[in-house]
């Protein structure tokens, strides 16, 4: 298989390491009931499933678990993502192959209809593209157009940036700080042009009621590197973007010095100063494709 395949570079989010974090279950508990209005008290009542060695992934999911017989898959992104219906539905079949195989119970050939736990998509958005609150993502947008898929995901984008989403961060206290945190980093970095003196800043910077400041401060190495690589990924993705942009603006003035050449040689034969083999001949093309290409310049 080949090595680009293989996550050996893989590195925790953030958002993974704050809400999916097997010792603050509290506040991936605090995260579930303010997404769903529901009033758990007991972090027990939530059992982690993040796959933990997709080894052969481009990347492991950021966070999952089971909870009052839903799956909850939670993903971040600090970049707009259309493409995450489809890695949640690679993602999802690997938890249910897991359920599956360790449930005894279930029989997977049975002619009577097996129970499983309910499935809930969500991707917490927090990147500088401007989006609305909440947008509803379907794994069928990508496919052909009036194509009728027997499968679909559908994933709800919730913008997390400060700002947004107002009564979700007010029920819940800890998003509530990483999205100011987050906002202030940024903030701090129009002044320092340094990252990590910006993430410094931040964290000094925050309210000491904050329920997360104690735990950054204690990990702010690991914050730091975090935030590094997020903040390189989401300014690599900007370039690529860019080079994209630039590429199909070339493709494009390409495209137009082509057809431009294909006119100018269609005249010439239309005027009787070239054969059309001789004008096919000039832009690699077989009699038949060049009579076919007159039609339509």
């Amino acid at each position: 298989m080949s090595d680009s395949k293989i996550n050996r570079e893989y590195k925790d989010r953030l958002f993974r390491f704050i809400f999916g974090n097997p010792e603050k279950k509290e506040w991936t508990l605090s995260l579930y009931n303010a997404m769903n209005g529901s009033h758990y008290t007991n972090p027990d009542d939530l059992t982690f499933n993040t796959i933990e060695d997709a080894v052969y992934m481009s990347m492991k999911n950021d966070v999952s678990f089971l909870i009052a017989d839903t799956f909850n898959f939670y993903e971040h992104q600090s970049t707009f993502n259309p493409n995450m219906p489809m890695r949640l539905l690679i993602y999802a079949g690997m938890i249910y192959d897991s359920y599956i195989e360790t449930h005894a119970y279930y029989h997977r050939f049975s002619s009577l209809q097996q129970h499983a736990p309910t499935p809930k998509c969500v991707c917490f958005y927090n990147g500088t593209t401007e989006t609305e609150d909440r947008i509803i993502l379907k794994l069928s947008d990508a496919f052909a157009p009036g194509s009728d898929p027997d499968i679909e995901v559908r994933v709800t984008m919730i913008n997390i940036n400060y700002g947004h989403n107002g009564e979700l961060l007010k029920a819940c206290k800890p998003l509530s700080d990483y999205s100011l945190f987050v906002y202030s980093v940024r903030d701090n970095l129009k002044r320092s042009r340094n990252l990590e003196d910006a993430i410094d800043m931040a964290i000094a910077e925050m309210s000491e009621d904050s329920i997360i400041k104690p735990f950054l401060m204690t990990n702010r190495a690991e914050v730091k590197s975090m935030f590094i690589t997020e903040y390189d990924e989401a300014r690599t993705f900007a370039e690529q973007k860019e080079e994209g942009r630039e590429l199909g603006r070339e493709e494009g003035r390409a495209e137009g010095r082509a057809e431009g050449t294909l006119k100018t040689l269609a005249g010439l034969v239309r005027d009787g100063l070239l054969t059309i083999s001789q004008a096919a001949e000039r832009v690699n093309m077989t009699v038949p494709e060049f009579e076919l290409k007159m039609q339509s310049v």
